[in-house]
């Protein structure tokens, strides 16, 4: 657990370094286009994180509450992943 910790502490670290490059390339005028593909990457670093915390929340904290046999904490559980969706879908 402690690797995929940090993991995806690195990947953000380099997420972060990779958002400070965009603001560089519009401080130098960079050409648009470059701006416009720097940004898609930094979103799917960023997806790939989320989809790495969300395994994580599925295998730990979800397995968890199943495994309790705790009908209310299975059932906030659930809930938590729905708002999830619904927010994403925004």
């Amino acid at each position: 657990m402690a690797n995929a910790k940090t993991a995806k502490i690195n990947r953000l670290n380099r997420i972060e370094g990779q958002v400070r490059g965009v603001a560089q390339m519009i401080e130098n005028d960079r050409y648009c286009i470059d701006i416009l593909h720097q940004i898609q990457a930094i979103r799917s670093a960023l997806g790939k994180v989320e989809t790495q915390v969300l395994k994580d929340h599925a295998a730990c904290c979800v397995a968890e509450a199943i495994a309790s046999g705790d009908e209310a904490e299975q059932r906030e559980k659930f809930e938590e992943l729905v708002t999830l969706f619904e927010k994403a879908k925004r």
